[in-house]
């Protein structure tokens, strides 16, 4: 029996192939777990693969480029040379990364079927790369692996070629699968000092290559009406320093400077948090499980989680001080509660996932 590849390349993607792994091992699927190693080192990856408790993975392609180019070329050498000896029955991807796209293309070139998790997502912002990499993967993927109703009508707008399935977004899955995990061994909440606090992330380009933007999200730290934790990405780390405004964020008071978490510690922390500012797509989804419910603005021009704002969880506040300030004191004052369930599924999207691909392909 051919076996089912599983892909990641970054942590995230980890965190969501998760459940897919437990999954197929539970249905006695035979599979194999390739990490590509687009983000972090060697021990980095390993060690936050122990802490979901997955296996290790069968391959490790340690990918050395750094330009997003030539990793993109790397990683699809690398798996084209992988394909050939495994001859997989599907090759399964997730979400958005140089790593989907790469493995995506890598599989279309030896007519290996392509299964593509968290399908149909749209910014409709064509300055992300990201934006490219997931519209490129919907398009040449055989199977079509959609989070919402809005994914799975972007995709019939498009006129794809594969087969859609609604099936949910497996972060759902994730947050219930890794918050009891969380809960016996994370120990992140000893060092918060501050009883209430807005938990924040910023490391999108295109937001933190600006000056501009950075200077702004400086501004909101420093006028926030809530202490703020701040775990901060290597990449806007280097651009403060670079921008000469790292030291004023240190000497912040307010402001707890954490060095970038593991996924169990960031669930505890927005657990426990207020709100969420931040310009990431996955913590969107994360904070609508009922296990989180924590109200999220997102600083960017656009979102391709729109069900999160349908829902009433998020809002687009863009990259203005002053617009993102006001936002975060409608939100602290306002009453009634968010929803009880997510808009993206009920945790049971791997699980669905599985089933259609024994199905269709055994």
């Amino acid at each position: 029996m051919k076996s089912v590849v599983v892909v990641t390349g970054t942590r995230p993607e980890i965190i969501k192939m998760a459940p897919i792994i437990r999954a197929l091992k539970k249905a006695q699927l035979p599979h194999l777990f390739v990490h590509c190693g687009q983000h972090y080192d060697y021990n980095m990856a390993q060690q936050f693969i122990e802490n979901l408790e997955l296996t290790v993975p069968d391959h490790w392609l340690k990918i050395e480029a750094a330009s997003p180019g030539a990793q993109t070329a790397e990683i699809l050498m690398k798996m084209e040379e992988l394909l050939s000896k495994a001859e997989p029955s599907v090759v399964l991807v997730e979400g958005d990364t140089n790593t989907v796209l790469a493995a995506a293309l890598a599989a279309n070139k030896r007519a290996i079927p392509i299964g593509h998790v968290e399908a149909g997502l749209r910014s409709y912002d064509l300055r992300m790369p990201e934006e490219h990499n997931r519209r490129l993967t919907d398009h040449i993927s055989q199977y079509l692996f959609a989070p919402t109703e809005h994914a799975k009508t972007n995709l019939q707008k498009e006129a794809v070629w594969g087969k859609i399935y609604l099936t949910g977004n497996t972060a759902i899955d994730a947050v219930k699968e890794h918050l009891p995990i969380a809960e016996k061994t994370s120990k992140i909440m000893q060092q918060i000092p501050f009883e209430t606090f807005a938990l924040a992330t910023a490391h999108r380009a295109e937001n933190v290559d600006d000056p501009a933007v950075l200077e702004s999200f400086m501004a909101v730290f420093e006028g926030s009406p809530l202490p703020i934790v701040y775990p901060m990405h290597p990449r806007t780390r280097k651009r403060l320093q670079e921008n000469h405004m790292l030291s004023k964020i240190e000497q912040m008071s307010n402001v707890l400077i954490l060095p970038p978490t593991g996924y169990l510690d960031f669930l505890m922390l927005m657990r426990h948090c207020k709100l969420i500012i931040t310009d990431s797509g996955g913590i969107q989804e994360e904070a609508t499980a009922p296990q989180i419910r924590k109200p999220v603005l997102v600083m960017r021009l656009s979102t391709e989680r729109q069900e999160a704002v349908e829902a009433g969880f998020a809002t687009v506040v863009g990259t203005d001080k002053n617009k993102i300030l006001n936002a975060m004191n409608q939100v602290l004052s306002r009453k009634g509660a968010l929803p009880s369930t997510s808009p993206f599924g009920d945790g049971d999207a791997a699980q669905k996932t599985v089933e259609i691909i024994k199905e269709n392909l055994y």
